[in-house]
């Protein structure tokens, strides 16, 4: 589910992804990782001139991988660089993992509905010291 969240975290942030990020500074780290082949990361290197054209490629081959972690490989190939995308991806995190952990409780694989919606409030733990 971790990955599933971060594939649509990068989707929202690809505009700022793809103009602040050099692809040649992750993408060895992301073929050393099998998320993209070695062959990709040879066409992203030669093919393709501008590096914004080149991190706009890189993002598609690795939402299209079939690496189970894909996007967790890529998150953590940004964080010595670009530790302010990691930090924004970060605070998108809590709230977007609620939303999907809200659709898996709610639907079924195949899409059918399980329960009614509703909201869970908790109080807040109450200490007592002695």
């Amino acid at each position: 589910m971790a990955n599933e969240i971060l594939k649509q975290i990068f989707r929202d942030m690809q505009p700022r992804i793809v103009a602040g990020v050099n692809p040649d500074s992750v993408m060895n780290v992301l073929c050393s990782k099998n998320v993209i082949g070695w062959d990709d990361c040879c066409e992203l290197g030669e093919g393709v001139a501008v590096s914004g054209d080149r991190c706009r490629e890189m993002m598609s081959r690795v939402r299209d991988s079939s690496h189970p972690q894909a996007f967790i490989h890529l998150r953590l190939a940004l964080l010595d660089q670009y530790s302010w995308i990691v930090d924004e991806i970060d605070k998108q995190l809590p709230s977007l993992a609620a939303q999907m952990h809200q659709l898996h409780r709610t639907y079924s694989i195949d899409g059918t509905k399980l329960l009614p919606s509703f909201r869970v409030h908790t109080l807040p733990h109450t200490y007592i010291l002695i």
